[in-house]
């Protein structure tokens, strides 16, 4: 995130008049790395006090210098700490392998200094959730509460999605390890990778070639690569299974609608909930991306107009809640449930339970065919029919699966390829939220295929709303950690749910569109179905073109506020 979105919420640098301030902190930790801190306490405050504890890998000494004023202004000790390796740390930068390790090094340190009350909280978006995560799979006792914003779970969000490899963010490590601040320049170059993206996906090349084409070496994303599976590796980063259930401190996650990450910041939620049912943890979502979470929304969001109320202060909400864990204040006012939710067009907030009840009916629609065309149908159809589908996995004029929401509101929508189903028109006004989720029922003939859904409004003027997609890979359906690949000619049962939550009130007529394809675009990687590493695979493993005979029986559910015997 960069400096500009903090402009938005007036952060100023501290003068050393009012403030005593160290931007240089060195902290040894006791197996032999050293991180670099910046503290700042505000004079005149009592000796001891609570710490608020940012930790980022996008070193940057004016920004620290800011958040932790920021902290001391609102009655803490503010302390930003440095990922290993970034700005005055000596030592190699290594993104995502040791914050389980050196965000609890750096709370042992906090602890010890003379002006700790031997409290820490935490918070921050993205990188910084992520590590706060980290901290908490190890569970410090001084760690009191988390507050994550737009949290990534590496190998979940990026650098690939449901086991999909994505070239999004390619020139991620570049821009975090290339120095001990960050690599703006390359980072900013999107021509150069819009010319990777686009040269890799004309030749063919096997994913694991698209560095080779760049003409730059990337030895992270070889790393990564060769993980393809969900598997130790990753899993040794963050909370995982069952070390949720011993996370029993109250946690605050923030994430948008429109945040790419946001599958990361609620896998978080979700399995902190199966593990630890009593666990405190709040969300809050609404119609934000994944920098507009971290501030707390724009007026204006890829040409959607964000509802007034929906806009909101993330560091104001963040301090409330750390007052109310440390100093006994009230709770955030719109903390009033577990789920707290902006429905878009309604200028309302809703609040539920769990994701699960953000509506009070949950309605399934069946993907049928019939003699008027696809419908999305709530009534089971009577009987099972095949729909077709057939993709040239060689070829490389048509992009299939144009998922993105940008913008969110489109006049037209890509039609040439791709099944699409309609609900009729809903004849009064209804909301609808939650994931977009379900089982998808194929036959194929290949071993394997990435499959994309996207989830719009179709309003009664014709535009295309976008409210959901998911992108994942069938063969990790059922365990993202252990590819399972699908039998050639065989009925196969494919389970989605890590799609985009959502909410929205519909307008009276309109209806929901759902389109289903195959995922082949420059945008990651293509699964040509051998069944071999995805990464290793190339365009001359094609072969036949991938036919598929989709089910009338497949069927996704969405939560809706009216019985379904109301909603036509």
């Amino acid at each position: 995130m960069g400096l500009e979105t903090f402009a938005q919420q007036k952060l100023t640098l501290p003068d050393n008049s009012n403030y005593i301030i160290n931007d240089s902190v060195m902290i040894k930790t006791k197996y032999g790395i050293t991180l670099s801190a910046v503290v700042v306490r505000k004079k005149g405050m009592p000796q001891k006090l609570p710490a608020a504890l940012f930790y980022f890998i996008y070193s940057n000494t004016n920004r620290s210098l800011m958040e932790a004023k920021y902290a001391a202004d609102h009655g803490y000790v503010g302390i930003v700490a440095d990922a290993r390796g970034k700005r005055l740390s000596p030592d190699a930068p290594g993104p995502y392998e040791h914050e389980t390790k050196d965000v609890n090094a750096v709370i042992d340190w906090i602890i010890e200094q003379s002006w700790s009350d031997g409290r820490v909280g935490m918070y921050g978006g993205s990188y910084s959730g992520f590590a706060q995560w980290a901290a908490a799979k190890y569970l410090h006792p001084a760690l009191k509460t988390i507050v994550p914003y737009v949290a990534a779970i590496p190998g979940l969000g990026l650098p690939m999605e449901n086991n999909v490899f994505l070239t999004a963010n390619y020139q991620w490590a570049f821009y975090i390890t290339n120095n001990k601040y960050t690599d703006d320049a390359i980072n900013n170059d999107n021509a150069r990778w819009r010319n990777m993206r686009f040269n890799w996906w004309k030749s063919g090349a096997a994913y694991n070639k698209i560095d080779s084409i760049d003409g730059t070496p990337n030895p992270w994303l070889q790393k990564w690569l060769s993980h393809p599976d969900y598997d130790a590796y990753w899993q040794s980063m963050v909370p995982y299974g069952s070390d949720f259930k011993h996370i029993n401190i109250p946690v605050l996650s923030i994430t948008g609608y429109y945040d790419d990450g946001q599958v990361s910041a609620l896998e978080y939620l979700r399995e902190h909930y199966k593990y630890n049912p009593s666990a405190e943890h709040y969300l809050i979502i609404g119609p934000y991306d994944h920098f507009g979470s971290q501030i707390g929304g724009v007026a204006k969001l890829r040409s959607y107009e964000v509802d007034s109320i929906a806009l909101i202060n993330t560091r104001e909400i963040t301090f409330e809640w750390f007052d109310y864990i440390f100093k006994g204040g009230k709770k955030p006012g719109l903390l009033k449930d577990r789920i707290n939710f902006e429905v878009m067009g309604a200028n309302n907030w809703k609040h539920a339970p769990s994701l699960a009840k953000m509506e009070d009916y949950r309605i399934r629609f069946y993907l049928d065919s019939t003699a008027n065309g696809t419908m999305l149908s709530e009534q089971k159809p009577a009987k099972e029919v095949f729909m077709n589908q057939q993709v040239d996995l060689a070829d490389r004029i048509k992009f299939y699966n144009d998922y993105y929401p940008d913008p969110i509101i489109k006049k037209e929508i890509e039609r040439s390829n791709g099944l699409f189903f309609i609900t009729k028109p809903f004849d009064k006004a209804v909301s609808v939220s939650g994931a977009l989720e379900g089982q998808l029922k194929a036959i194929i003939n290949k071993k394997d295929m990435d499959i994309g859904l996207v989830l719009y409004e179709v309003t009664p003027s014709g535009e295309y709303f976008q409210l959901s997609y998911y992108l994942g890979r069938a063969s990790y359906a059922y365990d993202m950690s252990r590819r399972s690949l699908l039998k050639p000619g065989k009925l196969e049962t494919i389970p989605f749910y890590r799609s985009r939550v959502f909410s929205k009130q519909l307008q009276k007529g309109s209806r929901l569109l759902l389109v289903l394809n195959i995922d082949k675009n420059p945008f990651a990687q293509i699964n040509y179905g051998t069944g071999k590493d995805v990464s290793k695979e190339t365009i001359k493993d094609a072969g036949v073109p991938l036919k598929i005979k989709w089910s009338t029986q497949s069927f996704i559910e969405l939560g809706f506020s009216v019985d379904v015997k109301d909603l036509f």
